[in-house]
């Protein structure tokens, strides 16, 4: 490699962390908004005054959540190292930080989730009640439609916090943006590297916040 370059970034370079940090993101939120949603619905459902209120259930649910959210995001990647080499058989790479991204995801969607089901009015629970609707469909037919617009803030909200969870992942050999920053913008101190790497994080989560943000304004229910 030349000495007179200017950056040691190649534009492949770039490419492949930008991919890595996508995928990363794009995997564990889906996963983790599919299992914080059932988390959000059991908490909620089954709290005391709950449409299907189960007191134990309901605090062994929201114990383990809150010992999970208690961790942090590098301690809890640690913690699990062999459960994430039981799924995906190695600890390092993209799907290996897929794991522990996810896990540390859906609780905190799973409280978020919970927090926009007990924002719709108890009114709705109460006509929906009147109908004759079952639990799931108070749950599918009610809450979920009246919380649509929230819920989507949520996981706007989420995938914020993931995307930094990401960065820090790259440190641990999971690659990714946080490892070209690393790598590259503080081993190698190649400022434009890290300029770069910081330049993509604030574009990324602008653009996350501006897309969630507009469809929660589309569907939120006047």
């Amino acid at each position: 490699m030349n000495d007179d370059r200017w950056t040691l970034i190649t534009p492949d370079l770039f490419g492949d962390a930008l991919a890595e940090t996508l995928q990363m993101l794009g995997v564990a939120l889906v996963l983790g908004s599919l299992l914080g949603i059932v988390i959000g619905a059991v908490l909620a459902l089954t709290r005391p005054g709950g449409v299907l209120e189960n007191r134990p259930l309901s605090l062994v649910l929201a114990t383990m959540v809150n010992i999970v959210r208690s961790l942090p995001f590098i301690i809890l990647l640690v913690a699990i190292l062999p459960f994430t080499r039981l799924l995906v058989g190695t600890s390092i790479g993209v799907w290996a930080a897929i794991v522990p991204l996810t896990v540390m995801i859906a609780p905190y969607i799973g409280r978020l989730v919970e927090n926009s089901l007990l924002e719709v009015p108890s009114g709705v629970i109460e006509a929906a009640r009147a109908m004759g609707a079952s639990p799931m469909q108070i749950f599918w037919r009610f809450l979920l439609p009246e919380a649509r617009g929230s819920l989507i803030l949520a996981v706007t909200i989420a995938s914020v916090g993931l995307l930094d969870a990401t960065a820090m992942a790259g440190t641990v050999g999971a690659g990714g943006i946080g490892d070209l920053a690393l790598s590259y913008g503080y081993q190698r101190y190649d400022g434009f590297a890290m300029i770069l790497t910081v330049v993509t994080l604030i574009l990324l989560v602008q653009g996350l916040q501006l897309i969630g943000t507009r469809l929660a304004r589309r569907y939120r229910r006047r």
